[in-house]
């Protein structure tokens, strides 16, 4: 997926032409389908893949996909449906981030924040998805305006984060007003861009930064992430 993604269909596709009876073949190619974007292709293959094998674990990204195909509701009902009160902790964590994701897009940020606000978030510390709940509690506090807040748990994302899964420190140097400068880049008039260095305000503060875009650049960020909540944001 990571480097040819319609080479990872053909084998996804390919695999499920040979034993597409075996549920971690449907679930393969939903979740690359699901990554390419195509959410209603992976739909139909989690439903597949949770039928046959009795298991709700691909709910998240089923509500994700729903969210996708901006079905806002539709994702809501099934997020608040039986089988998703009895997801295991992890895959309930991953669940609140897509939900917390679809009231933000609903513009609804106090309820986005709340969501999350459970007490799993006060707890983790070095549990596989608690890098994606702090960065993802943290997105949804930029969101309703409560920057300073937003910094404490972009921090905390930034120390969990052993992975590489979130955009945390760079999240924290926008919020500082930091900007990166690519010292090796022509600028559009052929001149280089580190001659133009010295003329960066570089004691921007938290507010000129937020003027500049960091709180739609915030409303913006993908799973949001996943988010690759799984992402995006």
């Amino acid at each position: 997926m990571d480097e040819d993604p319609d080479l990872a269909l053909s084998h996804a596709l390919h695999a499920a032409g040979r034993a597409g009876r075996v549920p971690a073949v449907r679930e393969a190619l939903g979740l690359v389908y699901y990554r390419r974007g195509e959410f209603a292709d992976a739909l139909r293959e989690f439903r597949t893949a949770r039928r046959l094998s009795g298991s709700d674990h691909l709910l998240p990204y089923m509500v994700d996909a729903e969210r996708g195909l901006g079905r806002h509701e539709r994702a809501l009902d099934l997020a608040a449906s039986p089988a998703a009160r009895k997801l295991a902790e992890a895959d309930n964590i991953e669940l609140l981030i897509v939900v917390s994701g679809i009231r933000r897009d609903l513009d609804q940020p106090g309820a986005a924040v709340a969501v999350l606000n459970v007490p799993a978030l006060q707890r983790a510390s070095t549990q596989p998805w608690a890098a994606r709940l702090f960065y993802a509690y943290a997105d949804a506090l930029l969101a309703a305006g409560r920057q300073a807040e937003a910094k404490k748990w972009f921090e905390k994302a930034a120390a969990a984060d052993h992975e590489g899964e979130t955009d945390a420190d760079e999240r924290l140097d926008e919020l500082e007003g930091f900007v990166l400068v690519d010292l090796e880049a022509e600028s559009e008039d052929g001149s280089d861009a580190s001659n133009e260095v010295e003329d960066l305000d570089v004691t921007a503060s938290p507010e000129d930064s937020d003027e500049a875009g960091v709180g739609d650049r915030a409303e913006s960020a993908a799973y949001d992430a996943l988010t690759n909540p799984f992402s995006n944001d």
